[in-house]
């Protein structure tokens, strides 16, 4: 690393600065002095530990800015977030279920309006009206489910993208901050894939419950209209009415 090696290096101009100092300016030599000597020695030593503490000081900076540096590369967030466009999907796929006489599961007197539909066991003045609007009831309703899978298969292409670009965010995060965020990302996907799958079961279930009723509610009215007409006969267990 580059303060390590410029710490090395300054210890060596330092010994090497020192020994042409001696060698050009010698220290004379005085008969029964070898204190000179020994002075000059331990300033070279001490020369030599400030600069050994030079360089531990120049390795702990090092450190301490490698460690800084991994905390921003962990911290650093994904500039551009993407999420889902569940709320507005959820809009349209409620006006698309919505559709015609259907009995829809957006309507706010669901059961209000069934009832009114499908009375169950009465007669009826004109069968054939009532018979039409059971099965437009039953129609727009089957109708409403196949535009809301129609609408869904349409935003294919675009949940398609969404995810091809989590997954490039996913192969090229960058630190810790970054890998999380794109998990975040991925669950609120994967959540507003499941309301979607919602919304279709129970565009589905609309479709069957309003064919069942029309079918239960023509043979309910038939039965009652006979029974009106001819009047209601009690048969025994062995068959004979009376």
């Amino acid at each position: 690393m580059q303060p390590k090696w410029l710490a090395k290096s300054a210890t060596a101009i330092v010994l090497v600065a020192l020994m042409a100092t001696e060698t050009v300016n010698p220290v004379p030599a005085y008969a029964g002095v070898p204190g000179v000597f020994a002075t000059e020695f331990t300033q070279l030593l001490n020369y030599i530990e400030l600069v050994g503490q030079l360089e531990q000081q120049a390795l702990m900076v090092e450190n301490q800015l490698a460690q800084i540096a991994n905390q921003v590369k962990h911290g650093l967030p994904i500039p551009n977030q993407l999420f889902g466009t569940v709320a507005a999907d959820i809009t349209n796929l409620n006006q698309i279920v919505n559709t015609g006489q259907s009995l829809s599961y957006t309507m706010g007197n669901l059961d209000g309006a069934f009832r009114l539909r499908f009375p169950g066991y009465s007669s009826s003045i004109n069968y054939g009206q009532s018979y039409q609007t059971w099965s437009q009831t039953s129609l727009d309703s089957t109708r409403g489910a196949l535009n809301t899978a129609g609408l869904q298969n349409s935003q294919f292409n675009s949940d398609e993208a969404l995810l091809e670009t989590l997954k490039g965010q996913s192969e090229s995060a960058v630190g810790r901050m970054q890998a999380i965020e794109v998990g975040n990302q991925i669950a609120e996907n994967q959540s507003e894939q499941l309301m979607k799958l919602r919304q279709l079961m129970m565009a589905d279930m609309q479709s069957k419950a309003s064919y069942q009723g029309a079918l239960v509610q023509a043979e309910a009215t038939k039965q009652a209209n006979s029974d009106l007409f001819f009047g209601q006969t009690q048969v025994t267990s062995d068959g004979v009415s009376f």
